[in-house]
């Protein structure tokens, strides 16, 4: 049964954090951090601001933008690598906060990849459940601020939410094919756990990112015979500037074909890919055409989304 995604919401804390601020706490230069990672500021919470929060927030965004109430949801779906540890998760509460009593929600505790692989899910799960939200919330700033800052990670990170609603019902993209991967063997060079600092080998990270993620991209257009050059937009996980590129130049795609903000945003995790898919939907309202989306994220999971205007 086809899926499709209808729209797209998001939410931004409004504290912006410049590099000249990051530069002052870890002996760096603002240019040094640009130069970098091609990121300018973030955006961080407030102290009292939840990961629930922030999704319920970018869930009303896309629930407006989709015209729908929260009662007509079937299914929610909350990825989060920064939620606090322990049980429930955020999940629970963004449907309290939404009004909900009976709906479920599910909580998908994945950094970086997890909306795609919400996305995936949801996708094969509207036969079932009717309308899927889908959401990515994440508030790193809390996880940067967990210990002694590292200039070569408290630089990337930022907070925000993004959300899209998924549905059975035909919708303004057409969900095509989904490929999702896992490597459980580089676990340990992107981690964790609020016992200690995040641990990231910055190198192989980015080199597993930079071959993994065109890897996806190719393997989910050559199963539906598209080309990447016929791709109006490739809507990508925010990790750096520098990886955006790499990736355009992997595919052969002008670099400006790949959306980027992360140098407003920073990297803001799971919450990144649907951030990007809401800021550019509004801005390209008749844009036809596929359209692919694809993370990369701790674990290592990677994967990639296909859709097409309709």
């Amino acid at each position: 049964m086809p899926a499709f995604l209808h729209a797209f919401g998001m939410h931004l804390p409004e504290r912006v954090v410049t590099n000249r601020e990051i530069a002052a706490r870890v002996g760096r230069t603002a240019e040094w951090i640009e130069g970098a990672s091609g990121i300018r500021a973030r955006r961080w919470a407030a102290a009292e601001t939840s990961v629930a929060d922030l999704a319920v927030a970018a869930a009303r965004d896309c629930l407006t933008r989709a015209g729908i109430a929260a009662s007509a949801l079937g299914l929610i779906l909350v990825a989060s690598g920064s939620a606090r540890p322990g049980f429930p998760g955020p999940a629970a509460e963004v449907a309290a906060q939404l009004g909900l009593e009976t709906t479920p929600a599910l909580d998908v505790p994945m950094a970086s990849a997890g909306s795609l692989f919400a996305m995936a899910m949801a996708a094969q799960m509207t036969g079932r459940f009717g309308d899927v939200l889908v959401i990515g919330a994440e508030k790193m700033s809390a996880v940067i601020e967990s210990g002694p800052l590292d200039p070569n990670t408290a630089m990337l990170f930022g907070d925000g939410a993004g959300a899209a609603l998924v549905s059975e019902r035909p919708g303004r993209w057409e969900i095509l094919d989904t490929v999702l991967h896992s490597d459980g063997q580089f676990r340990d060079a992107l981690a964790f756990d609020w016992s200690a600092p995040l641990r990231m080998h910055g190198l192989s990270v980015i080199l597993q990112a930079a071959r993994k993620m065109p890897s996806a991209i190719e393997e989910v257009l050559a199963r539906q015979n598209v080309a990447a050059a016929e791709v109006a937009i490739f809507l990508l996980h925010q990790a750096n500037q520098n990886l955006l590129v790499r990736v355009a130049k992997s595919l052969g795609v002008p670099a400006e074909r790949v959306y980027s903000n992360v140098g407003r945003y920073g990297n803001t995790s799971s919450a990144s890919l649907l951030i990007a898919a809401a800021e550019w939907s509004q801005a390209n309202s008749t844009t036809r055409g596929p359209v692919i989306f694809c993370a990369f994220g701790a674990g290592f999971h990677w994967g990639a989304l296909l859709a097409r205007g309709t």
